[in-house]
């Protein structure tokens, strides 16, 4: 994995928003155009005071115009203006923000989205579906609602204290310093508390991922929880992690909530200090009282909007803390990477070899395989076969390249898997498993999922391969039928043939077909060996079984014993062998059990 990007979260967003940065840049201009135009009326109402007290000799005498009424119908005039392109500039920002914050967070959803696709799939084995959904989702949302709102409130204050100043600066330099010496104590300020704030921030977004992990392992879980009684047990465990949420929300808010009235005091001293020096140099006529009446309206609007600076840190915090958690993700490098060799499905012959393969999972020191050689020609049908733990279901793994081997190479028409595409690799490869995937939607939804874009009559056909056409007629809106969240409306049998249909319509070179009918009854899984019985032809297929009546007539059978090959041949060779597979049949039919006498009633279940 990449190492933690220790930039800022804020430049990684420019960086990342390099294709929107002339929307980000016209949107901050409206801002600053907008704040301008705010602030113009109370700059035209000091101005409107020293008209009406210096008449003839006030400000706008400069410009030619001496009548008093003249110069008040200007202003009129100038105040309708700033209105006016302040109410347009305020619509322009507002329309400009809210419409770069949902395009960034729809880019930035999918863009998150496509890369966690391509991640390999130990990568989720460490990590909870909820956590990932809470950064898909909350953490997005949350930078949605600062750009929405935060990130104008940041540039109009910058803004406001830029304007205004330069306006003391030039009216009145001698009293302009008292309205400005807040400002260092403010910026600091935030500085301090944006520091103090950002870690139980940090620390928020972490719960909140805890939280939803949580929410959704139990929602997924919920028949497991009915059926043990448990929902008091999991009533609790979600109270206590929702409270451990709510208390890190209570030191966040605790020390954020502090910010506004510590500021506030610091406003007050500049404000009283603009009024009382000000209006002293007024009263003893060093200071034009249009000037003054300007200085104490914009002092107002200069440390005022300063306030808000609590609730913009606020959103701003939140925003940059989940801004980290989604570009870390989106930083992540996947360690399973595309070869560029390619191979159309058209060209796949289908054989598969493991040469020398030696294979452990993460952070297991024990090897899962330990030099595996095995060979299956292209249309042949091969078993693997062992007891529980002896490495099969990972041997399907490393050839759908789930994961990559550390020693030796598994290949695909003797070329080595990290070589090919990844998208050619697994186009040619189709999978039937015991733990049938549906999707809510259709039925007919879940068939084409094998061939997107597949008429309604291919569908059928693949069905009527699967012998599930019968029973889909059957159900209330046949083909149309809701199949409900994993296909939890239908039975385990109905579910595992669909998933045979879907894989008949992808029609691969290469099939998988992984304990496909450990899971359902006698019947149901003499109607699924009818249908694979037509489907394995003129394809290669390994067929990873524990029954082994269902591998009998297999070209080939492997079998596993700790992660090593024990035994290969057909059924009739292992048997004359009288190794494990021999000992495992005995034990399946019931002809011996072990450590028995040999003679155990037949129907004893294996």
């Amino acid at each position: 994995m990449k190492a933690r990007n220790e930039q800022p979260p804020l430049r990684r967003l420019w960086q990342y928003a390099k294709g929107h940065r002339s929307a980000i840049i016209l949107a901050t201009l409206y801002s600053i155009l907008n704040k301008v135009f705010d602030l113009a009326p109370p700059a035209l109402i000091g101005v409107a005071v020293d008209v009406v007290v210096n008449r003839e000799e006030s400000f706008l005498s400069v410009a030619g115009i001496t009548e008093p009424a003249d110069q008040l119908l200007l202003l009129a005039g100038l105040t309708v203006v700033a209105w006016g392109l302040e109410s347009i500039f305020d619509y322009m920002m507002q329309l400009s923000w809210r419409n770069l914050a949902q395009t960034l967070q729809h880019d930035l959803r999918v863009d998150t989205y496509n890369h966690v696709q391509e991640l390999e799939m130990a990568y989720f084995e460490d990590r909870s579906t909820g956590g990932l959904m809470a950064i898909l989702n909350d953490d997005i949302n949350q930078l949605e609602r600062f750009l929405d709102t935060g990130a104008n409130d940041i540039i109009q204050v910058i803004t406001t204290v830029l304007v205004i100043g330069g306006i003391f600066i030039a009216a009145s330099p001698e009293v302009a310093w008292m309205a400005l010496l807040p400002m260092p104590v403010v910026v600091w300020g935030s500085l301090w508390f944006q520091k103090l704030m950002a870690p139980r921030y940090a620390e928020v977004r972490e719960h909140v991922s805890l939280l939803n992990s949580q929410l959704g392992n139990n929602l997924s879980g919920i028949a497991t929880i009915k059926s043990y009684t448990a929902e008091s047990h999991e009533s609790e465990r979600i109270r206590n992690e929702s409270d451990r949420y709510r208390q890190s929300n209570r030191r966040a808010i605790r020390l954020s909530s502090a910010f506004v009235p510590l500021i506030r005091m610091a406003i007050m001293a500049g404000f009283i200090a603009i009024m009382l020096f000000g209006g002293y140099q007024a009263l003893a006529g060093n200071l034009n009282v249009g000037v003054y009446s300007l200085l104490v309206f914009m002092t107002q609007r200069l440390l005022w909007p300063l306030t808000r600076l609590g609730t913009t840190l606020d959103l701003y915090q939140r925003g940059m803390a989940s801004t980290r958690r989604v570009l870390d993700l989106l930083d992540t490098e996947a360690e399973i990477v595309s070869g560029n060799t390619p191979l159309p499905r058209s060209a796949v012959h289908g054989e598969v070899a493991f040469e020398n393969v030696t294979f452990c999972y993460r952070g297991d020191k024990r090897p899962v395989i330990r030099n595996l050689t095995l060979r299956v020609p292209a249309g042949q049908t091969a078993a693997i076969v062992g007891a529980t733990g002896a490495g099969k279901s990972t041997v399907i793994k490393l050839l759908l390249r789930f994961y990559d081997v550390q020693e030796g190479r598994v290949c695909l028409d003797g070329h080595d898997l990290r070589t090919l595409k990844l998208n050619d690799l697994r186009h040619a490869i189709g999978l039937v498993s015991q733990d049938v995937f549906l999707f809510h939607g259709t039925v007919r939804e879940n068939i084409a999922y094998g061939k997107f874009g597949a008429s309604m009559e291919e569908i059928v056909e693949a069905a009527k391969i699967a012998e599930a056409h019968e029973f889909i007629m059957a159900l209330p809106q046949g083909y149309d039928t809701i199949v409900g969240e994993r296909g939890q409306k239908l039975s385990g049998g109905q579910r595992q043939r669909i998933s045979i249909a879907r894989a008949v319509l992808s029609d691969p070179p290469v099939l998988i077909l992984d304990e496909a009918t450990s899971a359902v009854d006698n019947e149901t899984e003499a109607a699924i060996q009818r249908s694979l019985a037509r489907i394995v032809v003129n394809r290669t297929t390994l067929v990873i079984a524990h029954r082994l009546s269902t591998v009998r007539h297999a070209d080939r059978i492997f079998v596993l014993h700790q992660g090593e090959l024990a035994e290969v041949g057909r059924h009739e060779e292992l048997i004359e062998q009288d190794g494990i597979y021999a000992m495992l049949w005995r034990v399946q039919t019931g002809e011996q059990m072990p450590g028995g006498n040999g003679h155990h009633p037949a129907n004893v279940p294996a």
